[in-house]
């Protein structure tokens, strides 16, 4: 996998598999029990649905602890006025002159929806590192690309509003 994670990553992520041991699993398994003294498991759902709540949880588990495993933990060495990791960057569109705002993050916590990408996505990778007056030229694939102006450039640091992705 090797996610580039932050350590506010890896702890939200040990957060969730606590959460999911301590308190989902303790859950599920007591449903499974309640469903399994019901009798005849031949065509008990309650007891399928359960059984497949936990094998749910346990993958998920599985999952993030593997992530954090294999993470490269990553910081944010920008200079205050560059484009880097959890920083806001208001950006206008050359061609169609239309502004956004995006934040630069991990890839957990990135929602393009939201505005948080990656240093990976094509604006990403055409934004960091540059500063307020730069015209980035995005490539999206080897026929299609555009130019982005940086009109402004902001240090948020890591919010608790960026939600790590759940699956």
């Amino acid at each position: 996998m090797y996610d580039k994670l932050t350590k506010s990553d890896i702890e939200k992520l040990q957060e969730e598999i606590d959460h999911r041991k301590l308190v989902v699993r303790p859950k599920i398994l007591k449903e499974v029990q309640e469903a399994r003294a019901q009798g005849d498991l031949s065509e008990n759902f309650e007891y399928y649905a359960a059984r497949k709540a936990k094998g749910e949880n346990d993958r998920r588990i599985r999952y993030l602890e593997n992530m954090i495993n294999t993470a490269i933990i990553v910081e944010d060495h920008s200079a205050e006025d560059e484009v880097g990791l959890n920083k806001k960057v208001t950006v206008r569109f050359e061609d169609e002159d239309e502004v956004e705002v995006y934040k630069i993050v991990t890839s957990v916590r990135a929602d393009s929806l939201e505005g948080r990408i990656t240093p990976n996505s094509p604006l990403g990778k055409a934004l960091m590192r540059r500063k307020v007056g730069d015209v980035c030229r995005v490539k999206v694939n080897e026929q299609f690309s555009y130019n982005v102006i940086i009109e402004k450039i902001e240090n948020t640091g890591e919010e608790e509003t960026d939600k790590i992705r759940t699956f």
